[in-house]
């Protein structure tokens, strides 16, 4: 069977609700999609139009951040940074200008909304190539959805990165009950929005559900047995959900001096390495966090010796 070990991961609550929640959060990403993007052109608009400085401008010095820093720029840049850090919720924070071209803010709205975001999306370009994450952070960090509670969006945002940093790949009934309840918050603030109603009913219903059964929207599909299209579309949500999962953590590891605890890569290690499927599918990453495990070692081995 070719998904006998899905089924087998799906008998344990914990693994199942962490399926779950992670799927909910995947249609977060699809109901918010196009209304960020819509919203951060109508805010890119407004701040080239009550700018002067701005109006009709195009960067011709090709500026670039240097790795996440950006001082140095022609006066056109550094107008667009004076405005970034003015409808910036939290100017003093750390802002990722390494996600930005900032020779391209003057004409493309989404390269303004990534400084907005979390780290490592320069690469991206558009509001579909975005994570749940990614978009969430927007809502929280731009002052133009200021009409959204951020502490509602806090909480979605906290419960995502619990979700995304279980090491077992597992949550409680009672973290689900809280997720759920924070989803809610979210969902009812923007119910306004054709796409956020249409994400929040399927939420609902996954949460009601036995994701082992049924996946909601995907009952049937031309040429293929309800059952073959159900196991496909869960085997897909998880492979992206741990895809999300350990690219946060491998990009965790790059940051100075934020060393991730050896057991959890330790426990990571072993939930991929005990099912073949995942093992063949993350080979790749599997790779990354062995050599971390062996720095790990090597260090505490060391220090030891020092000692």
């Amino acid at each position: 069977m070719v998904h006998e070990e899905l089924f087998s991961r799906l008998n344990e609550v914990g693994y199942k609700n962490w399926l779950k929640a992670g799927f909910c959060l995947l249609k977060v990403k699809d109901g918010l999609c196009g209304f960020a993007d819509s919203e951060m052109r109508c805010f890119h608009n407004a701040i080239v139009n009550n700018n002067i400085v701005l109006k009709g401008q195009i960067c011709r010095s090709n500026c670039k951040p240097w790795g996440n820093q950006f001082e140095s720029a022609c006066p056109l840049c550094t107008e667009w940074r004076m405005e970034i850090l003015k409808h910036h919720t939290k100017p003093f924070a750390i802002i990722n200008w390494g996600n930005c071209r900032p020779w391209l803010w003057p004409t493309q709205h989404w390269e303004l909304a990534k400084a907005f975001m979390p780290r490592g999306l320069a690469d991206l370009s558009r509001a579909d190539q975005c994570d749940a994450a990614a978009l969430l952070n927007l809502l929280h960090f731009c002052d133009h959805f200021s009409f959204i509670n951020p502490t509602i969006v806090t909480q979605v945002i906290r419960c995502r990165n619990e979700l995304m940093h279980s090491c077992e790949m597992q949550v409680s009934n009672e973290w689900m009950a809280h997720f759920q309840k924070s989803l809610e918050q979210l969902l009812l603030t923007l119910r306004h929005v054709p796409e956020v109603a249409a994400a929040g009913q399927q939420i609902q219903e996954m949460f009601s559900v036995d994701l082992s059964l049924h996946i909601p929207g995907v009952d049937s599909v031309d040429g293929a047995t309800v059952e073959g299209v159900l196991i496909e579309s869960i085997s897909q949500c998880e492979t992206e959900l741990l895809r999300e999962s350990l690219k946060d953590l491998l990009n965790n590891s790059e940051l100075e001096g934020n060393a991730i605890p050896l057991e959890k890569l330790q426990s990571i290690h072993r939930f991929l390495s005990s099912h073949k499927d995942l093992k063949e599918e993350f080979s790749t990453e599997l790779q990354s966090i062995c050599l971390l495990e062996a720095q790990q070692l090597q260090g505490a081995n060391t220090a030891a010796d020092e000692g």
